[in-house]
């Protein structure tokens, strides 16, 4: 070897050397739910467009969830309830005071579970204009009169766009409706959702022609094993909550006795009572079929979605070690999503999906004003 030659040779040695050890340390640092996400089909990170696009649209309704469609979110998300005739609506609270006119259309009924109402019946309300109400500065002439929806209407707007994203499915009090997981999977089934589906054109979400087309949630355990039964090839994830008859609580004090300014602020302060006490949720959630978990978070700026901090650093390790992903609840501002994601996080529930996705690096190249225009809003 000539002695000109051997700078020449140790530098190439050198980048060699340089490449593997770069390589391997991004392998290393690599998110731990990434590889969990991949392993089910669901995407990394998730987008679950919270009752739709619900900052810009009335929850729950044709706009919200176009709109969440049309921006690109993964999944929309939503509640499901039976009605007293036995159809599978999508619709978060137990009654209907807070998102209807029912005051108006059935004043004796305002406090009655949504079970007790006919399809029929709750096709009659308003489901549109409390939101401009609430929310003056996104108001629009052409929410008055929206309606509750089917979980068959929500899936034809999954089904209708050029974006195909996936069901994020919430069996909500489900004690209230025995065997809502068995009619869930035969109506998911009958729909085609529980086999594979058609590919988006390139350049469109893709989310309903993967194996994680339809997850299923939920807080309560039994259902959790309902749903594993009937439909153990799904994705599940075990939503959590700290006290109330979920997971133990370091103290017994209530917000009442707590001496706290808001809600906010006691469940700033809650903690769970032990490691062990997570841990043991974790196994448990593990052992009946869940892929993943949905705790509640700590907002920077606090506010009625802002609740105890189940994404710590070692709760969100503890998880991932199990084999689950991680997809907080309800979380809409930059910063927030920066910090938990950061902590952990495979994803969010999100009410601004526009947020969202332009935090991922993934914006809409429309704007919210000209989805909802061109679906008729």
């Amino acid at each position: 070897m000539m002695l000109n030659q051997i700078p020449k040779k140790l530098g190439l040695l050198t980048l060699l050397v340089s490449a593997l050890f770069l390589s391997e340390t991004s392998l290393a640092m690599e998110h731990p739910g990434k590889a969990l996400a991949e392993k089910i089909g669901v995407p990394w990170p998730a987008v679950i467009g919270h009752r739709g696009a619900s900052f810009d649209a009335p929850e729950e309704t044709i706009p919200s969830y176009a709109l969440a469609r049309d921006l690109g979110a993964d999944y929309l998300e939503m509640d499901i309830q039976r009605t007293k005739d036995g159809v599978l609506i999508a619709l978060h609270d137990n009654t209907l005071g807070r998102t209807t006119n029912i005051a108006q259309v059935y004043p004796e009924r305002v406090n009655d579970p949504i079970s007790t109402f006919t399809l029929e019946e709750l096709k009659r309300l308003d489901a549109g204009s409390w939101f401009n109400a609430a929310f003056p500065a996104r108001a629009r002439s052409s929410y008055v009169g929206l309606k509750i929806l089917t979980l068959n209407e929500v899936i034809n707007i999954a089904e209708e766009g050029e974006n195909k994203p996936g069901l994020y499915v919430e069996t909500k009090l489900p004690a209230q409706f025995p065997g809502v997981e068995e009619d869930l999977q035969k109506l998911l089934a009958k729909r085609g959702w529980l086999d594979q589906r058609p590919a988006a054109a390139k350049g469109h979400v893709n989310v309903a022609n993967t194996p994680g087309r339809v997850i299923l949630q939920t807080f309560e355990r039994p259902s959790l094993e309902l749903l594993q039964k009937n439909m153990p090839q799904v994705p599940k994830v075990l939503l959590l909550w700290i006290g109330d008859g979920y997971m133990e609580a370091s103290s017994t004090v209530d917000f009442k006795a707590s001496g706290a300014k808001d809600k906010a602020a006691f469940y700033a302060k809650r903690e769970v009572k032990s490691e062990a006490e997570f841990a043991a949720w974790m196994d448990w959630a593990k052992a009946h079929g869940a892929s993943g978990i949905g705790p509640a978070s700590v907002l920077k700026h606090g506010g009625d979605q802002s609740y105890m901090d189940m994404v710590k650093p070692w709760m969100t390790k503890m998880a991932h070690d199990r084999g689950l992903l991680i997809h907080p609840y309800t979380v809409d501002a930059a910063e927030d999503f920066k910090a938990l994601s950061m902590r952990g996080a495979d994803g969010f529930f999100t009410n601004r999906a526009a947020q969202l996705l332009k935090f991922y690096g993934r914006p809409s190249k429309d704007s919210i004003d000209t989805l909802l225009r061109r679906n008729g809003y």
